[in-house]
């Protein structure tokens, strides 16, 4: 059996992109017929400023990478 991890430890993990930039981190998910499908991530106050003014983005699953100790990597490409 897999391990278990909860929303609450995602959310406690810093999103970066594979060159590591800081986007920021999850305040929420998107779940269809019983799978997690996105990651809503609050921008980082850097991203915001210098790419956009909307405050949030959508990371697919399948863009994740590696989720480590304190980090989730992420290809945004």
């Amino acid at each position: 059996m897999g391990e278990i991890m909860r929303l609450s430890d995602l959310q406690s993990k810093n999103i970066i992109t594979t060159d590591g930039k800081l986007i920021g981190n999850i305040i929420d998910v998107v779940i269809e017929n019983g799978n997690i499908k996105y990651l809503i991530v609050e921008k980082s106050k850097f991203l915001i400023s210098m790419f956009t003014t909307k405050d949030e983005l959508e990371i697919k699953w399948d863009q994740i990478k590696t989720i480590g100790d304190d980090v989730i990597i992420v290809n945004c490409q």
